[in-house]
């Protein structure tokens, strides 16, 4: 079905490929949080890349909340663009918000195919394109800011079609840009999240199970840089995270609910 989310097979490309222009700045070769079998993944071996403790169990999320004007507008977008559906939930909301809102959902991919259809699809459906579709060193990306403000990538760590252009999406990816990684990985671990990867102060990945959403740390100013905005902004995030972690606010003012509290709003 177009839009679905596949059964998790193929390549993982984490939030910290999606971040990949940035961190090369500081390392040359290699991706964070790729799976084992990305042709990315030997290099941060190498380089001494830090995985988190394996768990029996572990936080999932089972869905964001954006917070919009209007909904139904909101609905129509998801739904003709990515095809989304209970992964991403929405509620009416006229809080203050200007600017950057500090995070991105990011849409995994298999192929540049894959991200031409989504992005082409975004931007008939009213999105706004910040970076247009294009190769870089870990891969193919774009990125798009949706009626509603909501700002999306759309990426493969492929660089070579293998098969026909279908909007099927592998990963979900929820990256929060974040004044101090180390103290909101801490903050998390905390609150019971188990880290995956860690790359010193620039980006965390937590292991966050079956769930159909991930989760990942950046700082806020890299995180603008990436997908090409100011990084001031101001008011609300119009964000909810879905999760079975509790009711917490973190250091960044992002909020969490317990998915069974946010469903029942």
């Amino acid at each position: 079905m177009q839009g679905a989310l596949s059964d998790r097979h193929g390549t993982f490309l984490s939030a910290a490929a999606l971040a990949r222009p940035t961190l090369g700045a500081d390392r040359a070769a290699g991706t964070p949080g790729v799976a084992a079998s990305s042709p990315f993944r030997s290099g941060f071996e190498k380089r001494g890349l830090r995985s988190g403790p394996s768990v029996d169990v572990m936080t999932s999320i089972a869905s964001v909340t954006l917070e919009v004007a209007d909904p139904t507008a909101a609905e129509r977008f998801l739904t003709t663009a990515f095809g989304l559906g209970g992964q991403v939930r929405l509620r009416a909301s006229e809080a203050p918000s200007t600017g950057f809102r500090g995070f991105t959902l990011s849409l995994v991919v298999s192929q540049p195919a894959n991200v031409d259809a989504l992005v082409d699809a975004a931007v008939d459906a009213g999105a706004a394109p910040l970076k247009p579709a294009a190769k870089s060193l870990w891969g193919y990306g774009g990125v798009v800011q949706a009626p509603d403000g909501t700002i999306w990538q759309v990426a493969s760590s492929s660089k070579k079609d293998t098969g026909p252009a279908a909007r099927q999406i592998d990963e979900i990816v929820l990256l929060l840009g974040v004044e101090d990684v180390k103290a909101s990985k801490q903050f998390y671990v905390d609150h019971g999240l188990a880290v995956a990867k860690s790359f010193g102060s620039k980006y965390v990945e937590f292991a966050t199970g079956s769930g159909p959403v991930k989760l990942a740390l950046y700082k806020r100013r890299g995180l603008a840089k990436l997908v090409g905005v100011s990084p001031d902004g101001t008011g609300s995030h119009r964000l909810t995270v879905d999760s079975d972690a509790g009711t917490f606010t973190d250091p960044d003012g992002f909020a969490w609910a317990t998915a069974s509290e946010n469903a029942s709003l």
